[in-house]
């Protein structure tokens, strides 16, 4: 059965999805890039953009997963790009170039209707304005029976695990501390969403974090579980 994926998503030490400061010269805030470096050294980063070389190891495995049997992604306007409101124009086509890295139809989350924006290398952006699960299902659809990816930002992929469609979410955790920016962990309470930690590793650069959704038999008997405790029955 198709998944609906959070993957290769950097966070800071401190919970940092992104620094201060985001603009159209710093997508990620102001020392938001670093959480990346990760990536970037992978032969997986490397071959997306059309290059050769770079490091195998436990961050290229995991990096490698985040292209494997995908066939749509969603991101919000945000991570699209930096235009807000109507759109006065369509001369911005993303943060990628004419050649993005997706390969695959992407929807983008936003208010404002545009028209599908095709690219090279088989990328073409739809721009749904119904909500998410609109979305979802205009991904589903495009992916043929294979998984979605929810590429970001931080509200989108909140507004998934809120509706618990999100069923596996990896998290690459970066050694370093932003002070401040756009908070990951704020306003969103994994366990009590039914969200738990099911596999972790650690590289010289990274902590892999994977979380994943617990089953309805799993949740129905934590739930009696909690229930028995508040009201002092052992169980």
């Amino acid at each position: 059965m198709p998944k609906l994926r959070v993957h290769n998503f950097a966070v800071s030490l401190d919970g940092y999805a992104a620094g201060p400061g985001q603009d159209r010269d710093n997508p990620l805030g102001r020392g938001g890039l670093a959480m990346h470096e990760w990536f970037f050294s992978t032969r997986t980063f490397r071959r997306m953009h059309g290059q050769d070389g770079g490091d195998a190891g436990i961050d290229d495995d995991f990096a490698a997963r985040c292209t494997e049997n995908v066939g749509a992604w969603i991101i919000g306007r945000n991570m699209f790009g930096p235009v807000r409101g109507p759109w006065v124009d369509e001369s911005w086509k993303g943060w990628w170039g004419e050649n993005p890295p997706f390969h695959t139809a992407v929807i983008v989350l936003t208010n404002h209707a545009r028209p599908s924006l095709p690219m090279d290398g088989g990328t073409v952006f739809h721009f749904v304005t119904e909500g998410i699960e609109a979305a979802l299902t205009r991904a589903m659809e495009a992916a043929d029976s294979r998984d979605v990816v929810v590429g970001g930002g931080v509200s989108t992929i909140h507004q998934y695990l809120r509706a618990h469609f999100v069923d596996q979410m990896h998290l690459a955790v970066a050694p370093i501390l932003l002070g401040c920016g756009e908070s990951f962990f704020n306003g969103i309470d994994l366990r009590r969403l039914g969200y738990e930690v099911t596999d972790h590793t650690s590289s010289e650069k990274v902590t892999h974090v994977v979380i994943s959704k617990q089953s309805p038999l799993r949740e129905q008997a934590e739930r009696t579980a909690a229930c028995c405790r508040e009201h002092g029955n052992g169980i």
